[in-house]
């Protein structure tokens, strides 16, 4: 395992503005005391967007404290990059497709069974004794979008600071057993409306009447009420990423069933401009700043509390955005951007300060669920795909850690090893993707059809045939061909 210590300036400067992680002799829990959980969860937040990942175009120090006092692990994926799929997985630690689901849309039509609605986290922690509590952004199958179906008390519905103001409350309060606390956040989700807003205006309609989208345009106005908006773009607006063009042979599927599916897609990657995308990019920072200030205030309470020695915190996100890369916004496709997520897991005494894990392949959907089992002193369900990450959190030896994570989406499969990744598509020309992520971090060229890559592109194959055979994927099983 090589790890690797955390070191940035942001991050050090953070750690005195949320949550000091210098140890004291009090920081080892007792033996045999279970720790409090408090998950936390943003949506549409991709692995880069910390500025302890080295982005100096955004400023997130609550969740840099995290980093700093705990473990980040670098090679990090959801089950599925888009919200009701991947969060089911996260509470379940089942892949979306045993239960038929590729999609958001698909989430209506599961069947919850009693055996599922056991096993989910809230009800896990519920039956070990654990107040359990849920604030914020649902998005679950029908009978789990009740969450106190799962075992959980409803805090609020609130997904923003008034969740943030709940959480607090709730950790400031009396507590006569240990909690677990799932606060579900929902920026910087709201950056799906630049797109959605912008599509509609090219056809004279105004922008969409919600809540989210209103966030979306007051942020966006600090940028057009500046007086000249390309000035604006050029002094304050990240630079374009160097895979902002479409890779070629890409999948045709991504066009046919992932963009033309939702018109303001295909009608961003066609026709918007450098200055809008950098814009989009923009947006993106301020929104992720929003929810990391958001944070902030649910750790400054977890701090004044005194309970942060005895709290085992976890940091991640549903999917990612694809921020531009490849012409691209919104999430779904199996490109990096919006298949990895951040992941942090901060416990004092018991995992050390500023480490990056940039080796072990984890999934959140998988792993989340055992791990915190793990450090609850409860058993998991049987039969899970997942596995706890806490002997890689503490340094211990991690017996036959995986050595490849799959992943999925609506109409497609896709498998990462250490170098390389292979993605399958259920239709249109190239269906077959197979990037070398060593030589090609940014997934420009498709190697699937080349002679040279046929042994490299037959192993992954393999793979990915083994994982639909022993998960039962019937959903992939219709499109890919596992006696290969």
């Amino acid at each position: 395992m090589k790890r690797r210590q955390f070191i940035t300036s942001a991050a050090s400067a953070a750690m005195g503005l949320v949550m000091g992680c210098q140890p004291r002799a009090a920081d080892s829990p007792k033996p045999g005391k279970r720790p409090n959980v408090l998950f936390i969860i943003t949506d549409q937040q991709h692995a880069g967007m910390m500025s302890c990942m080295g982005n100096k175009w955004l400023k997130t120090p609550a969740v840099d404290s995290l980093a700093a006092c705990g473990i980040r692990f670098e090679r990090a994926y959801a089950c599925n990059p888009v919200c009701a799929p991947n969060r089911f997985s996260i509470q379940t630690g089942l892949m979306p497709s045993a239960v038929g689901m590729g999609r958001n849309e698909h989430a209506a039509g599961v069947v919850e069974t009693d055996e599922m609605m056991a096993q989910t986290l809230g009800r896990l922690f519920q039956n070990a004794g654990y107040e359990t509590a849920y604030g914020g952004k649902v998005h679950l199958p029908p009978k789990m979008n009740n969450v106190e179906n799962i075992g959980y008390r409803y805090l609020t519905n609130d997904k923003r600071q008034g969740l943030a103001e709940t959480c607090a409350k709730f950790i400031k309060g009396h507590h006569s057993r240990p909690f677990f606390l799932f606060a579900s956040f929902i920026n910087p989700h709201d950056i799906c409306y630049m797109a959605i807003n912008d599509f509609n205006r090219s056809k004279g309609k105004g922008p969409i009447d919600n809540l989210d989208s209103r966030i979306c345009e007051q942020v966006l106005d600090r940028a057009r009420n500046s007086g000249d908006i390309d000035a604006f773009v050029k002094k304050n607006c990240p630079p374009l990423p160097v895979n902002h063009h479409v890779p070629g042979n890409e999948p045709q599927c991504i066009t046919e069933k992932y963009l033309n599916a939702r018109a303001f897609r295909a009608y961003a990657r066609k026709n918007w401009t450098e200055n809008q995308w950098r814009l989009h990019r923009w947006l993106y920072c301020r929104l992720t700043e929003i929810v990391d200030s958001q944070i902030k205030t649910v750790l400054d309470a977890l701090r004044q509390a005194g309970l942060e020695d005895n709290t085992l915190i976890v940091f991640t996100s549903d999917h990612g955005d694809m921020d531009s890369a490849h012409k691209m916004e919104h999430k779904s496709v199996l490109y990096e951007e919006a298949l990895r997520i951040p992941l942090i897991i901060r416990y004092k005494g018991r995992i050390a300060k500023g480490l990056v894990d940039d080796t072990h392949l984890v999934s959140n959907g998988l792993d989340v669920l055992p791990t915190l089992c793990d450090y609850a002193g409860i058993e998991p369900p049987v039969g899970l795909h997942g596995a706890s990450l806490r002997p890689l959190a503490e340094g211990k030896l991690a017996k036959n850690w995986r050595d490849f994570v799959v992943f999925e989406s609506q109409n497609g499969r896709g498998v990462r090893t250490q170098r390389y990744k292979y993605c399958i598509y259920d239709s249109g020309e190239h269906r077959e993707q197979l990037i070398d992520l060593k030589s090609d971090p940014g997934e420009m060229n498709n190697l699937a059809e080349l002679e040279d890559y046929k042994q490299v592109l037959e192993k992954h194959r393999q793979l990915l045939h083994r994982w639909i055979e022993t998960t039962g994927d019937k959903i992939a099983s219709e499109y890919i061909d596992i006696k290969t």
